[in-house]
């Protein structure tokens, strides 16, 4: 569900159109959909969705800052990893989106997210992902998330 689109276009100077943000909306309801089904072929079409070398942005208990590129081997290895890539449990997420569209092909969107794991257990998360649309398909370029630079340091495909 996306939220707040007046607060961002009077931030960003960019009103979306409606097609703007049901296409946003669209893209975010099928990356979701893939995601609550984390086979390693769900993650190879996740992995469709994003612009190569993609960027991580992320940090770690040492309080200092990490970025990262990843390509698309990288990408889905880490999420095979880090989602269980076995297909061993469906995943539920419920999740509150701000877009700030700087263009017609740009947005930043601000996710509130609780994620619901087979068994009942909830993980609350706040990222932001960088958007791209070329030819009409919007994809992720780059992933910000507080947290994970001890698991991108960690994990070496």
């Amino acid at each position: 569900m996306l939220q707040n689109t007046e607060t961002a276009a009077a931030l960003t100077g960019y009103t979306p159109t409606e097609e703007d943000l049901r296409s946003l909306e669209e893209w975010f309801a099928a990356y979701d959909g893939l995601a609550s089904s984390p086979t390693p072929e769900n993650i190879e079409h996740m992995a469709d969705m994003a612009v190569f070398p993609l960027n991580l942005v992320t940090d770690g208990s040492d309080g200092d800052g990490r970025t990262a590129q990843w390509d698309r081997q990288r990408y889905t290895g880490t999420m095979n990893a880090v989602m269980g890539g076995g297909g061993d449990g469906e995943v539920r997420f419920e999740s509150a989106r701000t877009p700030f569209f700087l263009s017609p092909c740009l947005a930043v969107v601000f996710t509130d997210s609780v994620m619901t794991a087979a068994g009942g257990e909830e993980h609350r998360t706040r990222y932001a992902d960088i958007l791209v649309r070329r030819g009409g398909v919007w994809r992720f370029q780059t992933m910000v998330q507080g947290g994970w630079a001890e698991m991108l340091e960690e994990r070496r495909d």
